[in-house]
């Protein structure tokens, strides 16, 4: 009997620990575009409900919560639904998960299955942006220049650019080149805007490369340039990018 005990209760071990990694196949399964089984693994982590919650990584819930506010977002392998979606990303978001309150953030400033609130865009994004999270940096930025849910404040804007630009981000360097570019927030420097617009740009951001076109153009923080200045431009123009086109017609 105690042998028979041991060993059941060694079936049922391994049952268990098998089941606390499922994320791991959740994961690996939506990478792999299978979403019929990421969201088989998902659901049930995410409602941490039942005996076997017990024993789950809190980590894996947060995540899978995280990961179904994605699919029904975007419409893997569930019904399109924006209400659905931010529900499971309020719940990570509450648990503290960056890329949820991220989320969150650009629901809230789109009204996206909620009522349209930059209030609440703003609380999210800082949230996300207090961890680092660069795309909420950015977003935050956009926030402060424009003035939307928060008192317009160019220096803050600036100061949630350079976290998200210092970890690569294209979108916060292309916003630092004209806040340099103008002078906004910052001393007015033709030089730093081109280092910005140059990081961005080399990363295929075309209004970037728009830019960094018209400053060799007109000779602003670099030598003047032609040939470079219509490199820039034809990148950019290749993109779709207006301006960049229009520019390249008028030469």
């Amino acid at each position: 009997m105690k042998r028979l005990n041991s060993t059941a209760c060694l079936t049922f071990a391994i049952f268990i620990l098998s089941g606390c990694g499922d994320y791991e196949k959740g994961a690996d399964a939506y990478k792999a575009g299978d979403h019929a089984t990421s969201l088989s693994v998902f659901q049930p982590l995410a409602e941490n409900k039942g005996f076997l919650s017990f024993f789950y990584f809190v980590e894996d819930v947060i995540s899978a919560q995280s990961k179904l506010g994605e699919m029904y977002k975007k419409g893997q392998g569930v019904t399109q639904d924006d209400k659905t979606a931010v529900k499971w990303w309020t719940l990570a978001a509450d648990q503290g998960d960056a890329i949820a309150q991220s989320k969150l953030g650009v629901m809230y400033s789109k009204g996206r299955g909620v009522t349209q609130d930059d209030k609440t865009a703003v609380k999210w994004w800082t949230l996300a942006a207090d961890q680092g999270y660069a795309n909420a940096q950015s977003d935050l930025g956009v926030m402060y220049a424009k003035g939307r849910g928060v008192t317009q404040d160019d220096k803050t804007a600036v100061k949630w650019w350079i976290r998200a630009a210092d970890q690569g981000y294209a979108n916060a360097q292309s916003n630092l080149g004209v806040m340099y570019a103008k002078g906004r927030g910052v001393t007015q420097d033709d030089k730093t805007a081109v280092k910005w617009w140059t990081l961005a740009a080399d990363q295929g951001y075309a209004n970037a490369q728009s830019n960094l076109g018209v400053m060799y153009e007109r000779g602003r923080g670099v030598t003047q340039n032609d040939k470079i200045a219509v490199k820039w431009y034809r990148l950019a123009a290749e993109q779709g990018y207006a301006k960049a086109q229009w520019m390249i017609r008028l030469r």
